[in-house]
């Protein structure tokens, strides 16, 4: 019992350090209460998705991630752009500015 406690706690905290960084809760929770320390480990080093330069999608005009291939709304396949969009965490820092 009292290893799900803790395996529970090592989620927990991995879910919400994720969290804070833009990226899934339930993600990370769920693998740092499978991996505790790697998993916690992991999620503080991945990389904040709400930092991540951006780009127009050609076809629908749809905002999506600099580092994503394909349009998840139409599925057209994504050139590297000469231009970026600012990252949501620049763009609201311009806001309230």
């Amino acid at each position: 019992m009292g290893l799900i406690v803790i395996l529970f706690f090592f989620g927990l905290a991995g879910g919400i350090v994720a969290r804070t960084k833009g990226n899934s809760f339930l993600l990370w929770f769920t693998i740092s209460f499978v991996v505790p320390f790697l998993g916690l480990i992991a999620a503080a080093l991945y990389r904040s998705d709400s930092r991540e330069l951006r780009r127009q999608c050609p076809g629908c005009g749809r905002v999506v991630k600099l580092h994503d291939a394909v349009c998840t709304r139409c599925g057209e396949e994504l050139e590297f752009p000469s231009v970026a969009i600012a990252s949501e965490v620049a763009t609201a820092r311009q806001r309230t500015a």
